[in-house]
């Protein structure tokens, strides 16, 4: 090779290595640019999926600019001036014990910046503990056991209402029932699964309470309980049953040829739609709290716009749902106090959560502020009952749009 071609090739080496250098310095500046942040579902689910797709949701429109869809920050791209969220995926698979190692997992390694979470009572009260212990925020979407606010945290903040707030809106139809419908409600049965979400429901209530049954979530039998529950007669039911239970539980009913004159469902497996669809007639009179369904959509028209970007990251069928929709306004609500905190200090940001009150046209009530200990006191439910395969809005009166069906419709006449 030539003197020359030696020049060449070294001012060639050059150039690459300069290129390399500055390809590597817009890598570090993206880099810098992103805000990551954890979400812990359980993946293994459906509902977990749908979280998950409502979060990702939640961060396009965040990233991106999209005109005429009538959310916080959708009209601009970014955060602080160019900072992206990352999301970063984990499953506790419903295991409270691994989801406290994954939100670990999330800081120490991933290095997330805060974490939403988990949909499971007992998942978010053990990750939301190592976030505490870390010092780091915390956004609860759905999880609405009571004693997660009471807990006194600085860093948690719960989108959902409780199951202390639900009871008392249960309280308030029986006695509307009575009323309107002369009813003659008066015991009530609680059939719950065994955790920390069940526990706390069964607690509530003002009616002579002639049952109270839980069960292991997860059973492939809960035949006995059902039996415990048909013996002691109970007026209505107060029902807290999650995901695939709820089916369980409502098929069961039905082998035994037993209803009571109602049934209400805390935010559980009755607000699924596709176990809904799955049960199909056998769906048909049951009563539960919502802070979303389909037929809720009317009351909240930001939701068709989000709901088309959430179907193209989960299946096209899918609708939202209480659960997800609320994981969703979590990193809404996030997104804005990262911006009027106007960096990313998590003091600063913790308290601009705790202070203000914040948009949310994806909530029934159109906002979310903070109490102390985390609780969004702007949270509110209309309580819903499923008629001809859809969710109807049947209370309170100035959010209904049919009439209660009461009694049930007895299992032969379905």
């Amino acid at each position: 090779m030539k003197q020359g071609d030696d020049g060449k090739s070294l001012i060639k080496m050059l150039q690459i290595l300069t290129a390399a250098f500055m390809l590597s310095g817009s890598s570090a500046s993206w880099a810098e640019k992103a805000i990551k942040i954890g979400t812990l579902f359980p993946l293994t689910t459906t509902a977990g999926q749908q979280c998950r797709a409502a979060v990702e949701t939640a961060a396009e429109i965040i990233n991106s600019k999209y005109e005429g869809i009538d959310v916080p920050l959708a009209d601009k791209a970014g955060l602080l001036d160019g900072y992206r969220i990352v999301l970063v995926h984990a499953d506790h698979k419903n295991n409270p014990e691994l989801g406290k190692s994954e939100a670990e997992r999330l800081f120490d390694k991933e290095g997330v910046y805060a974490l939403i979470g988990c949909y499971n009572n007992e998942v978010t009260k053990r990750a939301s503990f190592v976030a505490e212990r870390k010092k780091k925020i915390f956004l609860c979407g759905s999880s609405d056991a009571v004693n997660l606010t009471r807990r006194g945290f600085r860093y948690f903040f719960r989108i959902a209402a409780t199951n202390e707030t639900e009871s008392a809106e249960f309280v308030e139809m029986i006695n509307w029932l009575n009323k309107t419908e002369n009813a003659d409600l008066q015991t009530v049965g609680f059939i719950y699964g065994n955790d920390g979400f069940g526990k706390n429901a069964a607690e509530e209530g003002e009616f002579k309470v002639v049952a109270d049954i839980p069960f292991n979530p997860g059973s492939a039998d809960i035949g006995n309980q059902v039996r415990m529950l048909m013996a002691k007669k109970p007026d209505i039911v107060f029902a807290a049953c999650p995901g695939a239970d709820y089916a369980l539980w409502v098929r069961t009913m039905k082998q035994m040829n037993w209803l009571p004159k109602a049934v209400l469902n805390y935010s559980s497996g009755y607000q699924d739609a596709l176990i809904a669809k799955e049960l199909g007639a056998d769906a048909e009179g049951f009563m539960g709290s919502a802070a979303y369904s389909p037929d809720v959509a009317p009351l909240m028209p930001s939701v068709k716009a989000v709901e088309r970007i959430f179907k193209s990251k989960s299946d096209s069928a899918v609708q939202f749902d209480s659960s997800s929709i609320q994981e969703a306004v979590a990193l809404f609500v996030l997104a804005q106090a990262i911006e009027t905190a106007g960096d990313l200090d998590t003091e600063k940001v913790a308290e601009a959560l705790r202070i203000h009150e914040w948009e949310s046209p994806l909530s029934i009530g159109g906002k979310v502020a903070f109490a102390t200990g985390g609780q969004n006191i702007r949270a509110k439910h209309v309580i819903t009952q499923m008629q001809g395969g859809k969710y109807k809005r049947i209370y309170p009166s100035d959010l209904t749009d049919t009439s209660v069906i009461f009694p049930m419709k007895p299992w032969n006449r379905r």
